[in-house]
């Protein structure tokens, strides 16, 4: 359907390679398939349309699922067998944190995940959500319009989670309430029966979920089975429609998540990438959420980096950095710094969908 570039025989340098590094396995292997789809929608629009500085743009994914240490030995390599011109892709801040002694300053690095944030290292660029801009306005809400006020915070023990979980006890204490406790389990955990009498102990009004993937989605049905539904909401930083699929129509009330895409996102750009993706892939395509989407604005972002800088060194980059915009299916975006402004929204479950409550 979309037609590519024809690579210049004889010129090595006639195709940009890009590592996709997304997770294939573990916990957040459940949205890994969306987010090479999305990635690989944004490429083939991009050939279709010249490729980038007239160089047709070619992924080599990397299973970000993988321990972090081994992620960053796989990277790496690549980078320096010059066989990757630039790095994307949504892991966990832990693979980012082992990536970036390795190939910081060497090429272009754009990480899409929603993160705890912090991250300024010189060459990485940011699509995804962060704390200040996410999290707290989301716990503002719910505390006024639902009275959420006792939180109990329950994470995946790494970085993101835990760094997260210490701006929310700030972010609780400014809307009137207070974080009574905090659990942190493994990445794969399934029994999470401690976790819920912990919960139930502290008598919350509502959980913090930090958790990856399919952890979300098994923590959400032992949530509902256990009755806590009937008496503290969910707020996840951290879902999407895969997970809602996971997790099962009967475990999602009481569940609210915050994202600057949804599938039901009924703006122009979201329902022309929709329909683009849907003619693209099928009907039958994993749903593309904000977790997979954020791959097709990461391709996207590096696209309009490496055009205005004309060039894919790290450093002109930078210095091209405040000037770079583009429309995606987030809409009209924009850097600051090295970080994506976007439009952010609080969702509230509908069994396998998203019901968009605001704008924050």
């Amino acid at each position: 359907m979309y037609p590519v570039v024809p690579r210049r025989s004889g010129d090595p340098r006639a195709t940009l390679a890009v590592a996709l590094v997304v997770p294939l396995q573990g916990p957040a292997g459940v949205f890994g398939p969306s987010c090479e789809l999305a990635a690989r929608l944004a490429v083939e629009e991009l050939n279709a349309a010249g490729g980038v500085l007239d160089r047709e743009v070619r992924l080599v994914t990397v299973d970000g699922g993988a321990p972090p240490e081994q992620v960053a030995a796989e990277v790496e390599a690549l980078v320096l067998l010059g066989a990757v011109d630039g790095v994307v892709g949504w892991h966990t801040s832990a693979v980012r944190q082992a990536l970036l002694p390795r190939i910081a300053g060497r090429v272009p690095y754009v990480y899409t995940a929603q993160y705890e944030g912090g991250e300024h290292t010189p060459g990485v660029f940011l699509t995804g959500e962060t704390d200040p801009a996410q999290l707290l306005p989301a716990m503002r809400l719910l505390a006024e319009a639902c009275g959420a006020r006792r939180w109990c915070t329950v994470g995946n023990d790494y970085v993101w989670p835990r760094v997260s979980a210490r701006a929310a006890r700030a972010y609780a204490r400014a809307c009137g309430g207070l974080v009574r406790d905090e659990v942190f389990v493994p990445l794969g955990t399934r029994d999470f029966g401690p976790v819920l009498r912990r919960i139930e102990r502290c008598e919350a009004d509502a959980a913090l979920m930090l958790l990856v993937g399919d952890d979300a989605a098994h923590f959400n049905r032992a949530f509902a089975g256990y009755g806590l539904h009937q008496r503290c909401l969910r707020l996840s930083t951290h879902m999407d429609e895969n997970i809602l699929l996971a997790t099962g129509a009967d475990a999602t009330d009481g569940l609210w998540a915050t994202a600057g895409f949804f599938e039901t996102l009924a703006t122009a750009e979201s329902l022309a990438f929709s329909a683009r993706y849907a003619a693209r892939f099928g009907v039958e395509a994993p749903v593309v959420g904000s977790l997979g989407e954020s791959c097709f604005e990461g391709v996207r972002l590096l696209a309009a980096l490496a055009e205005r800088a004309r060039s894919l060194d790290v450093r002109a980059m930078c210095a091209v950095g405040d000037t770079v915009s583009y429309e995606g299916p987030r809409g009209a975006l924009r850097l600051r710094g090295n970080h994506l402004a976007q439009r952010l929204y609080l969702a509230r479950a509908d069994a396998f969908d998203f019901h968009i409550v605001t704008q924050l």
